[in-house]
């Protein structure tokens, strides 16, 4: 081989290096002697290098594909627990057909993104979003729509027009029954450029391993002080609205957060009258470094189908690291401090909940005295039971 072989990756794996010096600098300072923390915080460098890399392989503007962009896995940006995000780059030059079946979850919606904050390393809003619910489609459930800047010429289908600053497209598909609901499929397909994709060029190839490092420090980098920020600013174990207007919010949802700090004997009970007309509503966790708390194999979220509301219409979620034997328990996981993140979508009011710290052992004093008792086996029944619906979800 030359001596020069391998030059990029080598280039690559410099650049990678850097990203986690990034990560060490921007770590808060009370979690950089915490080794729990310490190995979180490079799992966040690995689901980023993961995610990048998928891009990387599958990210061809003219012949663009819907891959994962974060989830279970890819643990980047505090996903929400119910949603399954999908990307794509696309030239907004270009004619796409978007095709598939629309399935039966609460909401279905596309939106067209500016310049990718992943590649500047600063917040971008939605140029533009889309409803799949508000297409045509046929017996079978299927939609057929072309997303363009101008309508094609004679054509008189389903058509949305595609704002000339985007730059990628991301689809999220929320379920509140996870076991019930059908998830909805979806194709792309650029339909002005010819259907075989020729080979990438070397430039091509090189250009697109060079921009690999500073993206996944990006992506791991972005939030990883967040909920230490909520703490400097005084809401611990209380609510603030997140307004992520100029970021990558979804329409019609509004946001609410707070971090948590609790003893071992101790529970912060959330508190709020849920609205009384509401397309979707959930509650989820996320440790201090904002990677949202494992949902799989915890109940660490909750949502409209999944959360028990008292008679007097109000939902009451205790968070703790003990179970305490009531319907909203959210399992910290093992992370006694972190962060409380709410969504009210499309609702008809977006309240703020109210929070108390109380003793685990008096939690009962602080509930309606019909609260349902949950025994530690009916627990375990329905973590499993989450955990087996969540697998036969299409996360990939």
């Amino acid at each position: 081989m030359a001596p020069d072989s391998f030059s990029e990756w080598k280039e690559f794996a410099s650049g990678i290096d850097r990203a986690a010096q990034r990560m060490a600098a921007k770590l808060p300072e009370r979690l950089r002697n915490d080794p729990i923390m310490l190995e979180r915080a490079q799992k966040l460098l690995i689901a980023s290098t993961v995610r990048n890399g998928l891009k990387s392989l599958a990210g061809n503007r003219s012949y663009p594909s819907f891959t994962p962009e974060i989830g279970l896995l890819i643990n980047l940006f505090q996903p929400n627990a119910d949603t399954i995000y999908k990307s794509a780059d696309i030239d907004a030059r270009g004619v796409y057909r978007l095709r598939g079946r629309l399935g039966t979850v609460d909401i279905f919606k596309l939106a067209e993104l500016g310049p990718d904050m992943i590649r500047t390393n600063k917040p971008s809003g939605a140029r533009a979003h889309h409803d799949f619910k508000t297409l045509k489609r046929d017996a079978e459930g299927r939609y057929d729509v072309i997303l363009s800047a101008e309508k094609p010429a004679g054509y008189t289908g389903e058509w949305w027009k595609l704002d000339a600053g985007t730059v990628k497209l991301m689809t999220r598909q929320m379920s509140s029954d996870w076991a019930k609901e059908i998830d909805p499929t979806i194709s792309i397909e650029r339909l002005d450029v010819p259907a075989a994709m020729p080979q990438p060029t070397v430039e091509e190839m090189r250009a697109s391993l060079a921009e690999l490092p500073d993206m996944i420090g990006n992506a791991a980098t972005f939030f990883v002080d967040h909920v230490e920020q909520l703490r400097q600013d005084g809401f611990i174990n209380k609510m603030k609205i997140f307004d992520l207007t100029n970021m990558t919010g979804l329409e019609g949802q509004f946001y609410y957060e707070g971090a948590y700090d609790l003893a071992p004997d101790e529970a912060l009970i959330i508190e709020a009258k849920v609205p009384e007309k509401c397309v979707y509503w959930s509650i989820i966790l996320t440790n201090d470094i904002y990677e949202t708390t494992d949902w799989y194999n915890h109940q660490s979220s909750l949502n409209r189908a999944q959360a028990h509301v008292d008679r007097d219409g109000v939902f009451r979620a205790v968070i703790s690291g003990t179970d305490p034997g009531v319907p909203n328990w959210l399992d910290v996981a093992g992370y006694q401090s972190g962060a409380v993140q709410g969504r009210w979508t499309n609702c008809s009011a977006t309240p703020i909940p109210t929070t108390q710290v109380v003793k685990i052992k008096n939690i009962r004093k602080y509930l309606p005295v019909d609260t349902p008792k949950v025994t530690l086996a009916e627990r375990d029944a329905t973590v499993r039971a989450r955990r087996e619906a969540y697998q036969q979800r299409p996360l990939w």
